[in-house]
């Protein structure tokens, strides 16, 4: 790995548990690949699928990029996830 690799995308959330907002293009393109994958599935889903199907769908667009999205997150957030409860501050 080189030093590219390890530079944070999110900055920590300064209160609770997760991220914050993106802190480099990285970032921000990883939440605009996130909104455009899961618009895309839904809207591929409500053209070309009816009833039951289109449900399942629905779900799946937005399960599965929203499972990819969380786990490079969580990976890129600068000191990891963790509960923070502002006595850092």
């Amino acid at each position: 790995m080189n030093g590219m690799d390890d530079k944070p995308w999110f900055r920590p959330k300064v209160l609770g548990y997760g991220a914050g907002l993106p802190i480099c293009w990285q970032g921000w393109a990883t939440v605009a690949g996130f909104i455009g994958a899961t618009l895309l599935g839904a809207q591929l889903a409500i053209t070309y699928l009816t009833g039951d199907l289109r449900h399942i769908a629905l779900i799946a667009a937005v399960a599965v990029p929203l499972a990819v999205v969380l786990s490079i997150v969580r990976k890129k957030t600068e000191g990891g996830w963790h509960w923070r409860d502002g006595s850092h501050l």
